[in-house]
């Protein structure tokens, strides 16, 4: 039986700045990221949020990004591994607060934008965020990018990993995503869209921007809350793929 995890990056507004639809959102997808204040977010979004995902059923997870609110965390910057162990630990520590002090507990840590990219190439940045994961709590579940070396970090280090793959995003024919500044990073088709995730989840490949098919693993298929569409993509990917045979449930119920 093909089953997947639907996560949505939720939780991205900041003062008096609205982004997203998310309280929508949430009743198409099983899990949510949420932002913890570097890239996106605020406390008062953030408890929100919380409370949101808690009342609709939906696991919660932490969405540490890079130190950049103006870049919203896509651009990239030189950190050390000890900077990302760091900045990793204190953006978890901030939303568990808020998770516990409402009674509930975190299923997942997923790395945003820039910093997701880069540990996704680098094995020792990769390795200090599943360290960060790690000793925060060993039970947590790291995302990162299929055949990504965050994936090989987590399992190297001990904890529970799931493989992630995109709904609006193309590939390059190393597993990457391609970069947004591209012309062609989009894809804003939702019947596109839609046949390219349940092709990963059913047949567990992908075609990427070079024409070639490259094997993939999807347990948890993203939706980037930010996009313009993105209510409506979370909407016909969870009927799609309901029509298609798959199974859409929780990533930390099937990944054990």
């Amino acid at each position: 039986m093909n089953t997947v995890d639907l996560n949505c990056d939720l939780g991205e507004s900041f003062g008096t700045y609205v982004k997203g639809s998310d309280e929508a959102i949430l009743d198409y997808v099983t899990s949510a990221n949420i932002a913890c204040g570097f890239h996106a977010g605020d406390p008062s979004v953030m408890r929100k949020t919380v409370k949101m995902a808690m009342e609709k059923n939906v696991a919660i997870g932490a969405h540490p990004g890079l130190q950049d609110l103006v870049g919203f965390g896509r651009r990239e910057m030189k950190i050390s591994s000890e900077e990302a162990y760091d900045l990793v630990t204190y953006q978890i520590g901030a939303l568990y607060g808020f998770v516990r002090s409402e009674g509930c507990v975190m299923q997942h840590v997923k790395p945003h934008g820039a910093l997701y990219n880069m540990a996704a190439k680098d094995p020792a940045l990769a390795e200090a965020i599943a360290e960060a994961v790690y000793g925060i709590d060993p039970e947590l579940i790291l995302f990162g990018l299929s055949g990504s070396e965050l994936i090989k970090a987590g399992e190297k280090t001990g904890i529970r990993t799931a493989s992630e793959v995109f709904s609006d995003r193309t590939y390059q024919e190393d597993g990457s995503l391609t970069s947004r500044k591209l012309v062609n990073a989009l894809i804003e088709e939702e019947e596109k869209s839609l046949q390219q995730v349940v092709t990963m989840v059913k047949e567990r490949k992908v075609t990427c921007l070079q024409g070639i098919d490259i094997p993939i693993e999807a347990d948890t298929i993203c939706i980037h809350g930010d996009g313009a569409s993105a209510l409506s993509f979370a909407r016909n990917i969870r009927t799609g793929l309901k029509e298609a045979g798959i199974t859409i449930e929780k990533v930390g119920m099937t990944n054990k």
